[in-house]
């Protein structure tokens, strides 16, 4: 069960006031990161319960009037299909997702920058005819030679001043990515550079979530982040900038640290002085004032940091080549004096497969209620426990049956014989349409379905991994869900 440990209302207050008074202390035209994701900040919302995933977007759409937004993404994440694991989709399919949604919300999305460019990606220059399809200005940004440690050659027409300059009209250019290690900072030193070549008056400033600067540098939250990130190898640390400037501590990660300072010879070169003295100043982030619990927050975080480990199982099992991932987070469960059997739905899943000899699946309801499901002939362990806990929800004794048997019989003849599914059992987007045909004879099964909303943020855990569709269901119904790394019956192949 997770207690709010965040207000939201009062964050939307501070960051909202915190970046007017950045984008006034420039005086001209402010280039604003955005770490982390835009709008459907899950981690966030996970690691601090009472954080509002589109809190991002509700604070820019006060100021849209003065907002542009600029989309960076990665050539070589192109290439490799790279995915977005929170939303199962590519990068490049996330990049035309954020434009939509962006212009839905009334923002203006100017551009999207390919960085890490070249001619000989094929992959990378169809992503871009796609774009200019559909009216999207497209702009090239390149690998830079000895980037970010080389300041002279970085701050230099042979460094950044090679990149495209991406033209732009708002007070406030927003700079955001599908994901990390997308190019988002790079593109912003670049405008910089380009601004200042046209007499342009520019600043920058980062808005990112985490790490969150005035936690602890071992408090959960931050550790989860590192968690997060453990395939980047990003690291938190104590920035030593701002110490020596303030003489306190502050925590940062390296990357930023690494690059701060390319940023501050930028500055010098256009300003003739840098305004800021560590790259802590440059962020605008302001997540460690609104925790009002901050227990519940450490707890959430210990139970995300599980969670990673789970699904980094899971990957491995699936043949992924994250064996430093795995590491990494294994070393962070130790710091914090964290096991894997700490996640109480995990315990509870495998001690009722034991008891029952079947693949199993366990719930905790947002109320601390625990529900269980098993693999049957009907349906498999987690189909059978979204039926329990929307049962349970709704008020509904355990022994009615929602979905009639001979109402399944058919879907499970449809699936082997005429579509050659490889199982007959229903997966949970067949068990949810069957009980919507239901529910429109069926009272109880309108009940059922009524409570879906309410499984948003609840703890799911299954002893035998997920198939892909149950997955996309578990995501799209909010809950947090991991497995055991162990397939429910042995195969080579394996529908991702």
């Amino acid at each position: 069960m997770t207690t709010k440990g965040f207000d939201n209302d009062k964050y939307l207050s501070l960051q909202s006031e915190k970046i007017k008074e950045r984008i006034s202390e420039f005086g001209g035209k402010l280039y604003l990161e955005f770490g982390g994701k835009l709008f459907d900040d899950y981690h966030a919302s996970r690691v601090l319960p009472g954080f509002q995933p589109d809190s991002k977007i509700r604070m820019l759409t006060t100021m849209k009037d003065k907002v542009e937004v600029i989309i960076v993404i990665n050539a070589v994440d192109i290439a490799k299909n790279k995915l977005r694991s929170d939303i199962g989709i590519t990068y490049d399919e996330d990049c035309f997702r954020l434009v939509d949604i962006l212009t839905q919300k009334g923002l203006y999305v100017g551009s999207v920058v390919i960085s890490q460019f070249t001619a000989s990606n094929t992959a990378a220059v169809a992503f871009q005819k796609k774009l200019e399809k559909n009216g999207i200005k497209v702009y090239h940004h390149y690998t830079i030679e000895g980037y970010p440690y080389n300041v002279a050659h970085v701050v230099s027409e042979e460094g950044l001043g090679k990149n495209d300059y991406i033209e732009t009209s708002r007070e406030l250019v927003v700079v955001t990515a599908p994901g990390p290690g997308s190019g988002k900072m790079a593109t912003c030193l670049s405008q910089l550079y380009h601004e200042g070549k046209r007499g342009v008056k520019a600043g920058y400033a980062k808005y990112e979530t985490f790490p969150v600067w005035n936690l602890p540098l071992n408090h959960p939250v931050n550790i989860a982040y590192e968690a997060a990130t453990a395939d980047l190898n990003d690291v938190n640390m104590i920035d030593p900038w701002h110490l020596q400037a303030y003489n306190s501590s502050a925590v940062n990660y390296n990357r930023d640290i690494e690059v701060f300072p390319v940023l501050n010879s930028l500055f010098e070169k256009l300003l003739g002085q840098s305004p800021y003295k560590s790259p802590t100043d440059m962020g605008v982030n302001m997540a460690g004032f609104c925790i009002s619990d901050d227990e519940a927050c450490c707890e959430a975080s210990r139970q995300e940091i599980i969670r990673r480990y789970y699904n980094a199982l899971v990957a491995q099992r699936k043949g992924a080549d994250n064996a430093n991932e795995l590491e990494k987070i294994t070393i962070i469960m130790s710091k914090l004096g964290i096991k894997s059997t700490d996640r109480k739905v995990a315990v509870e899943a495998l001690h009722h497969s034991i008891k029952h000899g079947v693949p199993a699946a366990a719930m905790e309801l947002n109320d601390g209620t625990i529900v269980y499901g098993k693999t049957s002939d009907l349906m498999g362990c987690a189909s059978a426990l979204l039926l329990n806990a929307l049962k349970v929800l709704a008020g509904i004794p355990d022994h009615v049956k929602l979905i009639a048997p001979n109402a399944i019989e058919p879907i499970q003849k449809l699936k082997t014989e005429s579509l050659g599914d490889f199982t007959a059992q229903l997966h949970t987007d067949e068990v949810l349409i069957a009980l919507s045909v239901s529910a429109a004879e069926h009272q109880l099964a309108e009940k059922a379905l009524e409570q879906l909303p309410n499984l948003a943020g609840c703890q799911l855990h299954s002893t035998v991994i997920s198939p892909h569709v149950d997955e996309k269901i578990f995501r799209k119904l909010g809950i947090q869900a991991t497995s055991e790394p162990v397939y429910s019956v042995k195969r080579v192949y394996y529908n991702r």
